[in-house]
């Protein structure tokens, strides 16, 4: 039996979940092929230009979107953002700062304060039992 294991390999669009870019905006090579572990690290650690760019630019995927609006992916789809937005779309959006984006904004922020407090009142019951 031989003991030399085969690279792990992932499809375009998981490499490009990981990354954080759209995978409609990549490279041709990107999308078409398979992607290794060692290729996604390198990637990661030494962009090249392309991603760098896709990176600061966009177009970018909804959850990128969502953190750099300050909502949640649901929260972009009832504000009626289906698709990606470039960072110059993102931008407009904050400055527009539309109803539907301070109401999101505000629904975020409430979510954010009821993770702290279950979370400090499950420390706090935890802390009883020892």
């Amino acid at each position: 039996m031989s003991s030399h294991q085969t690279a792990q390999t992932m499809k375009p669009a998981t490499a490009a979940k990981k990354l954080g870019v759209y995978l409609e905006a990549t490279p041709a090579e990107f999308q078409e092929g398979v992607v290794s572990r060692a290729e996604l690290n390198a990637l990661q650690t030494d962009p090249p230009a392309w991603l760098q760019e896709l990176r600061r630019t966009g177009p970018h995927p909804r959850p990128v979107v969502a953190a750099k609006l300050g909502v949640s992916i649901a929260g972009l789809a009832r504000g009626g953002v289906s698709e990606a937005l470039t960072t110059e779309q993102i931008e407009a959006l904050k400055t527009e700062d539309p109803e539907w984006l301070r109401r999101e904004r505000a629904t975020q922020a409430d979510v954010r304060k009821e993770t702290v407090r279950i979370k400090e009142k499950n420390a706090e019951r935890d802390d009883k039992r020892s």
